[in-house]
């Protein structure tokens, strides 16, 4: 009988046809042409665009260029700190949300996600009037409540990123709980109970039980956060614009700056192969250290 219903390989063909030709057209082919032109000096004169072919020569201009170097040391900023802020703190919630004294547990979930939904523009613009050197709530705060004085919290290159961090964790802790959520629904209530009989108390439970068996959530939650900070833009670009100097500086800013503030689209599509080999080879290291950090716990 299940042989009968069984769909044709010609349909499912028919079925995966079209999501993967999206996929290859808004992924691929724009990594290919990007990869084309990187070999090419390709700037606007002053009415039209010129291409002339220089090999290597944007590549390595690319490796001394210590504003890109700069941008991704910030990208790997965000990267720790996102892990931490974001992850970390999305495990921590979910097991107080998961505990017997806790209520509401899909209020929690609700409330938790709602500002993953907010568009990244629109957080960058309500948090930079938070952080207003002159009006925002922050400083009020300092001022009326601390006693203290006004802040340039924006204009301080030395924090800058702490502060462009926050917007970006506080808005994805509750995307990262909702998925941590339905990985530990899936645990065996009875092995909880069992660590309980023989002593073990929440942190033990949640280190040396709970992490390893949602390692594969776990994981999938690294790809996504690294991926996502690897590109980071929307948020940071509405908040500083890089600023002050280069301080603030991504990856995806500094490429956007290059390829449509100097119309230098050559070394810009050089820098988004940079960006897309560089993302590769950290996503890949945090996986291979988590795997090896959980396999640990698991011993």
């Amino acid at each position: 009988m299940l042989e009968a219903i069984r769909p044709k390989k010609s349909v499912i063909f028919l079925y995966l046809l079209i999501p993967v030709a999206l996929f290859i057209f808004s992924v691929f082919i724009p990594l290919l042409t990007a990869l084309y032109f990187s070999f090419f000096e390709w700037k606007s004169g002053q009415t039209i665009y010129t291409t002339v072919f220089n090999g290597l020569t944007n590549y390595k201009t690319l490796i001394g260029d210590s504003i890109f170097w700069k941008s991704f040391g910030n990208n790997i900023y965000l990267v720790v700190a996102c892990i931490i802020g974001q992850i970390g703190l999305a495990f921590v919630m979910v097991l107080f949300a998961n505990s017997k004294l806790a209520v509401g547990k899909a209020i929690h979930r609700t409330f938790g996600f709602f500002p993953s939904t907010i568009s990244a523009v629109c957080i960058g613009l309500i948090w930079s009037i938070i952080f207003h050197s002159k009006y925002g709530l922050l400083n009020w705060f300092v001022v009326n409540v601390l006693g203290g004085t006004k802040q340039a919290w924006l204009g301080d290159a030395n924090r800058v990123m702490l502060y462009v961090s926050i917007p970006l964790i506080w808005q994805y802790i509750g995307y990262y709980m909702v998925i941590l959520f339905s990985a530990i629904a899936g645990i065996d209530q009875q092995i909880f109970e069992s660590a309980e009989i023989d002593g073990a108390n929440g942190f033990q439970t949640a280190i040396h039980i709970t992490l390893p068996m949602i390692r594969s959530t776990m994981l999938v939650c690294l790809t996504l956060c690294v991926a996502g900070n690897m590109k980071a833009f929307d948020s940071i670009w509405t908040m500083t614009s890089g600023g002050p100097g280069y301080a603030s500086y991504v990856m995806a800013l500094y490429g956007y700056t290059v390829s449509f503030g100097q119309s230098n689209m050559g070394y810009g599509s050089a820098i988004s192969i940079g960006i897309f080999v560089l993302s590769l080879a950290v996503i890949g290291g945090s996986q291979a250290l988590v795997k090896r950090l959980t396999r640990g716990l698991e011993d």
